[in-house]
């Protein structure tokens, strides 16, 4: 609410009112140019009032959350202080990590994770609009618009996910460390990347880089101490070469020159990218510092040393081959990695919370079962048996007294529960869930239907599923849902079974068919000794 009318004006009146206080504090030479409007994204002027409402108020919950970020960052930088180690302290502060965030596509999004799950067709201007009151509290989890996320990235072009242009790659960085060196408040223009912190951190403490950690050798630091320029502005250059990639994007900077290649718009994370072959390479010079005159026509012999070097550095660091799927790596299924949990099978147990989404079965866009062996007290059981995920996207199967539900969250935009038709009685109980997916790609419904017992109780549709990623913050847990919730049917903190929960085993294609619903000892035991 503090930001409030602060950035009515739209994303172009803000980059350009960042690109004055650049200019002003010096962070850029005054050769710099402020580059010019992408193709594809809509322009402030162009935009419909229903959605500048909406818009704005996506840049002042971001502004609201960075000075967030900043006073908590000073409450250690003052901590340090009050210890008197402050001066004695290396501090590198990188703001912020590659560029201004797209991924929500051009609307935005109340859920990052509507982007991620490729459902952003789901969430209208209506219904964003509808839900502004809910934006910046816990029942949100804002992403703002593309357009933003340009704005942010003055004065260049495209944001993170285009790896090839700084737009998407660099940051201002502060080095603090007054007993270190003797340079106070001065600007360094030496190229740097994120793999130089490692070799600044050493040689400023004096240690050699470990050739071997627990056993296992290490490869050799990548990356160029920085210490070199801390005390000396004209120092020459130490990391002249870089290459960058990033969904196909590619750039490489080479003695201040700079080769780049847009595989792919930023803006929407789901899309199909052209062809490889059809990509095309610009040129940049050194003095054109925001890459704003493209010189690839004019000079094609450079552009071709310079993709020569991108490809001799993309084969000596195991770029190739090049993958330009987006949010479709999430799912390490749908991309076609390796994952950590295989086969069909797998039994957990109470106690069990924490567990990261690659550390358990994936029940993602397939069918599947989750059966428990619970032990119901006398008077019966209330709380959650498992839960994956939390109030942005997840599912989870509790008890309401005695009576069990099984909730899928679908981005947070429609809730699906499925209720028991009688409750769980006391003793030691099997309750099912068997899910019946419709197949025909990702996000598709299926039938849901419980079992106690073996015996059918409840039966329902779930409409959509997520296909990609459940959570990126939040895990599995068994006995509770711990973090947000997967269901507002229940408290969010206090939540636990109270029953005991003997086991629980997840079951995907045909180990999930079970034509009793009833998993015998003999069963359970076999998989137990497959897969431990």
């Amino acid at each position: 609410d503090k930001y409030k009318g602060q950035f009515d004006g739209g994303w172009d009146t803000l980059r350009e009112e960042i690109f004055k206080r650049q200019q002003a504090m010096g962070i850029v030479p005054e050769t710099c140019e402020l580059t010019q409007h992408p193709e594809g994204l809509p322009k402030w002027d162009d935009v419909d009032d229903l959605m500048k409402s909406v818009y704005a108020r996506q840049m002042e919950l971001f502004a609201g959350y960075l000075e967030h970020c900043d006073h908590h960052i000073g409450r250690m930088i003052d901590a340090m202080e009050e210890l008197g180690v402050l001066d004695d302290t290396l501090i590198i502060y990188i703001i912020g990590d590659n560029g201004g965030a797209p991924e929500s596509g051009i609307k935005g999004s109340t859920n990052i994770f509507i982007s991620y799950n490729i459902a952003n067709d789901l969430e209208t201007p209506e219904l964003m609009a509808e839900r502004l009151p809910i934006m910046g509290t816990p029942e949100s989890y804002v992403g703002y618009s593309a357009g933003w996320a340009w704005a942010t990235a003055s004065p260049y072009k495209w944001t993170k996910q285009v790896a090839s242009h700084w737009g998407g790659t660099r940051n201002g960085t502060v080095v603090h460390w007054p007993n270190g060196f003797s340079s106070q408040g001065e600007i360094r223009s030496q190229f740097a990347h994120v793999i130089d912190i490692a070799p600044t951190i050493l040689e400023a403490a004096g240690l050699p880089a470990p050739t071997m950690v627990n056993g296992v050798s290490q490869q050799p630091l990548h990356g160029t101490s920085m210490v070199y320029s801390f005390d000396d502005a004209e120092a020459d250059e130490r990391h002249d070469l870089q290459y960058f990639e990033m969904f196909g994007n590619r750039g490489v900077y080479h003695n201040g020159w700079i080769a780049a290649c847009i595989h792919r718009s930023p803006w929407d994370i789901g899309a199909q990218a052209h062809p490889f072959d059809e990509d095309v390479w610009e040129l940049y010079a050194p003095d054109d510092w925001s890459q704003a005159h493209d010189l690839a026509s004019e000079m094609p012999e450079k552009v071709e040393e310079m993709k020569r070097l991108w490809l001799i550095e993309a084969v000596k660091y195991s770029v190739l081959p090049l993958d330009d799927r987006a949010a479709q790596r999430f799912n390490a299924q749908i991309a076609g990695r390796p994952e950590l949990i295989t086969g069909n099978s797998q039994v957990l147990y109470e106690g069990m919370t924490g567990l990261t989404d690659s550390s358990v079965l994936n029940l993602k866009n397939k069918s599947f079962s989750v059966t428990a062996e619970l032990v119901i007290p006398e008077g019966g059981a209330n709380g959650v048996v498992i839960a994956q995920g939390g109030a942005y996207a997840g599912w989870s199967i509790y008890l309401l007294d005695g009576v069990p539900h099984y909730t899928h969250n679908f981005v947070g935009l429609r809730h699906y529960t499925v209720s028991g038709e009688r409750v769980v009685p006391e003793g030691t109980r099997q309750l099912r869930l068997e899910f019946e997916y419709d197949g025909g790609g990702i996000n598709k419904g299926g039938t849901a239907t419980l079992f106690i017992d073996g015996e059918e109780a409840g039966q329902g549709r779930i409409e959509h599923t997520v296909g990609i990623i459940f959570a990126s913050d939040e895990t599995v847990n068994v006995g509770l849902d711990a973090g947000t919730a997967v269901s507002d049917a229940y408290d969010p903190k206090d939540n636990s079974f109270s029953g005991r929960i003997n086991w629980i085993e997840l079951d995907v294609g045909e180990a999930a068919v079970d034509l009793d619903h009833y998993i015998s000892p003999e069963e359970r035991m076999s998989v137990v000794l497959s897969r431990h």
